[in-house]
């Protein structure tokens, strides 16, 4: 599979350099100057990764980073030259994968690139083709359909697999660290605020879906379940 990578960067040398050292690797890579163009390219032909400046000219980084992540898991690494620890707080809470300080080699942000791929798109995979009921909420894990009664529900990576992991353990209580190492990985080192974040855009798909916060510890998905 070829990936595309899409390199939001208003520095020309700098768009120069990444995208230099991305078609050594083979990637397909897409340049833009600024948000607004490369949202654009959002809406018509996703990449399957972001790499994002966050000071911008017009949109800045950060709103882009927020946009993006309403909607969708694609991975995010964000390059800056902001090098404080607030910066990467910031940048990691609202979506970003990964957080790179300029100056940076090129050869480690091709080597993180690949890291991140290979967590990211891992999961495609299918496994055993087994379904999973939790009163209207059904769920195909041979064709990675999510199903709300009869209509079918579109969800990101990242939404099916904690739903699979909270649908195959019914009233189970989960801790946001145990569901971020599932779902992200054990070697993500950004904020647990990413599963509530995930949950968040999980109950605005799906309403009426029982997916209960457990205070001060994580959630559960409450209701009968049979596979």
């Amino acid at each position: 599979m070829n990936y595309r990578i899409a390199v939001v960067e208003d520095d020309e040398n700098i768009r120069h350099i990444v995208a230099t050292y991305l078609k050594k690797e083979k990637f397909e890579v897409e340049l833009f100057n600024n948000a607004e163009d490369a949202l654009r390219l959002w809406e018509d032909n996703p990449p399957h990764m972001w790499i994002l400046d966050i000071m911008l000219p017009g949109m800045d980084g950060y709103e882009f980073c927020k946009r993006i992540r309403e909607t969708s898991d694609v991975p995010i690494i964000i390059i800056s030259a902001k090098d404080e620890e607030i910066d990467k707080i910031i940048g990691l809470e609202l979506g970003g994968d990964d957080y790179l300080t300029k100056p940076f080699s090129p050869r480690e942000l091709v080597a993180r690139v690949r890291r991140l791929f290979a967590r990211t798109y891992q999961n495609i995979k299918v496994e055993n083709g087994k379904q999973i009921e939790a009163g209207k909420l059904i769920i195909d894990e041979d064709a990675r359909k999510v199903m709300w009664g009869d209509q079918q529900i579109e969800v990101t990576v990242k939404e099916f697999d904690l739903l699979v992991m909270l649908a195959k353990n019914p009233e189970r209580a989960f801790s946001r660290e145990e569901l971020l190492n599932h779902v992200w990985g054990n070697d993500y080192f950004g904020s647990d605020r990413a599963v509530d974040d995930l949950v968040k855009r999980i109950r605005k798909k799906i309403p009426e879906i029982n997916l209960e916060t457990v205070w001060g510890h994580g959630y559960r998905l409450s209701g009968e379940i049979s596979e």
